[in-house]
């Protein structure tokens, strides 16, 4: 008999031998036994490799969770930061116009200060040492002639032996405020009925677009480096 009827036999057999015989079935139970896990093993393995998972899948879950609230911890760290110097650059911006508007008033203050105190130094000297007479004339312009609505308009006026001289004394000039001069010069001929001999800006910083209009204009201009002259 070969082998492979002996295995034929066998699968044939075997079956109900086992269904039939107790001693043959635990035989056959022994034998298989070395080779696969019996169930109640088996599903004991899978249940501890379940609860590996499971364990690993909680370990995970509680990383990021932990992860996240440092993120959220960081990012709220962060945003108190950026609010802290948003308020700091507010503040900043807050004294720097602060500041802007107190130097820019103290500018214009200083600049009222010196014009006044030239006016009155030039008054001062021309009249005591030179027997010119100088005249703050201040009237009012019902019209509108020099600023396109009626206000006062304020000039200085110069007179020497019959001789007319218009002046404006500023601080500064630019373009606008030589134009502005003229017209004034226009509104005192005008209410005075007389013409001027001279228009002069005495002024130690000018505008280097003013310079043109003032020559445009026939107005003489005095810097800082310029010597006024009375003929």
């Amino acid at each position: 008999m070969t082998e492979t009827e002996i295995k034929n036999i066998i699968q044939q057999q075997l079956p109900e031998l086992i269904s039939k015989d107790p001693l043959i079935r635990d035989f056959i139970l022994r034998t298989v036994s070395e080779y696969y896990a019996p169930k109640q093993e088996t599903e004991s393995k899978f249940d501890r490799i379940l609860a590996e998972l499971q364990r690993d899948r909680e370990e995970q879950a509680r990383k990021w969770d932990e992860q996240n609230r440092k993120w959220e911890e960081n990012n709220r760290e962060i945003k108190k930061m950026q609010n802290q110097i948003d308020d700091s650059l507010e503040e900043i911006k807050k004294l720097s116009k602060k500041y802007e508007s107190t130097i820019g008033a103290l500018g214009s203050r200083w600049g009222l200060y010196s014009e006044a105190s030239f006016r009155n130094a030039l008054k001062g000297i021309l009249e005591d040492s030179f027997g010119v007479q100088v005249l703050n004339v201040n009237e009012f312009d019902d019209e509108g002639e020099v600023f396109g609505r009626p206000d006062q308009v304020e000039i200085d006026v110069i007179v020497k032996n019959g001789l007319l001289i218009l002046c404006e004394i500023k601080s500064s000039i630019d373009k606008a405020g030589m134009y502005s001069f003229d017209r004034k010069v226009a509104f005192y001929e005008k209410r005075h009925q007389r013409k001027a001999d001279r228009k002069l800006v005495i002024c130690p910083m000018v505008d280097d677009r003013a310079k043109p209009v003032a020559k445009n204009l026939g107005i003489e201009m005095y810097s800082y480096a310029d010597t006024v002259e009375l003929n």
